[in-house]
């Protein structure tokens, strides 16, 4: 199969059948061999109803319906599963992505050899409540990851070789991330292309203040999961054993003032349990210790959780 368009879902009953109307007239024109794979997350407005109505008339598109709603992170990470094109386009269902970008986006993947095309809406249509943490995030997301050469690293609309779905995790809110976690998987071929941008036709849209705030805990996060995952013990360790080393080296110095007193006879204003010192000595000997043994505790479980990606999917057509 040349192509697996995924594609999540949620409250879009109306664009669903213009979606997908759409990509199967470009795939028919190209001879495309392809499957529509549509995640339904948690919908309550039958956009189910329409996925199971497109299937019987379409045997290329799938479907999957979460029992609740769980987020893109977790539709897009169903989908890649599921998939089975050698190439992997992702869109979102709002028809604010265009798919005549396909066959471009296809063409780059096998004849440039790349692992991962990530569309830049250079013109955009979004309020500027969207467009300003948009580029806060992607200035930032450029700095710490270190691929310098992505505007928009949140754009829905992506091209994967399907070597790279199958070797990344997405969960939580990491699906703005994506090309951070294909680079970090080992995925060093990662481009970009300037795709349309076009203003939302039905329903509204999905984003809200609190995926400011989610946005800016997952960059922190995978920062965090992609230099130290595999070996949080460099990260506590570390910083336990620097600050285990100065609570030390304080205190050696507190008892060394003390000895050298005694043998001088010196008197002295004030005992060593009276000083300020001697509690800040304490206290970065205990955390210290506190920060190796979490990282010892964090190596141990290497961060691996069998349920990460667990979700309830309530019913499927395949």
């Amino acid at each position: 199969m040349n192509i697996s368009v995924v594609v999540p879902a949620y409250n879009e009953v109306e664009s669903l059948p213009e979606l997908t109307d759409w990509i199967r007239e470009v795939m028919h024109k190209n001879q495309f061999s392809y499957e529509i794979i549509l995640i339904d997350d948690g919908s309550n407005d039958g956009t189910w109803e329409k996925i199971e109505e497109l299937h019987q008339s379409h045997a290329a598109v799938k479907g999957f319906k979460f029992r609740r709603n769980y987020g893109k992170s977790a539709a897009l990470n169903v989908g890649f599963d599921a998939a089975n094109g050698d190439v992997i386009i992702t869109m979102d269902a709002d028809l604010q992505d265009s798919p005549d970008e396909i066959p471009e986006l296809y063409r780059r993947i096998k004849e440039e050899k790349l692992d991962l095309i990530s569309g830049w809406k250079k013109k955009r249509y979004d309020p500027l409540t969207k467009t300003i943490p948009t580029k806060f995030f992607n200035a930032a997301t450029r700095r710490m990851s270190g691929i310098n050469n992505l505007h928009d690293f949140n754009c829905g609309l992506k091209a994967y070789r399907k070597e790279v779905v199958k070797n990344i995790e997405v969960y939580g809110e990491m699906h703005r991330y994506i090309p951070v976690l294909a680079k970090w998987a080992g995925f060093q071929k990662i481009e970009e292309q300037v795709v349309e941008h076009r203003a939302r036709k039905y329903g509204t849209t999905k984003f809200g203040f609190s995926r400011f705030i989610n946005g800016f805990l997952d960059l922190l996060s995978i920062f965090f999961v992609g230099k130290f995952g595999k070996r949080p013990m460099h990260f506590f360790g570390s910083m336990g054993v620097l600050s285990f080393l100065i609570g030390t080296i304080m205190a050696l110095w507190i008892i060394g003032e003390k000895l050298y007193n005694i043998a001088k006879h010196v008197k002295v204003a004030r005992e060593v349990t009276d000083q300020p010192l001697f509690y800040i000595a304490l206290v970065a000997v205990i955390v210290g210790s506190q920060l190796f043994l979490t990282g010892f505790v964090a190596e141990l479980v290497s961060r691996n959780s069998p349920t990460r990606n667990n979700y309830q999917i309530e019913k499927e057509v395949v």
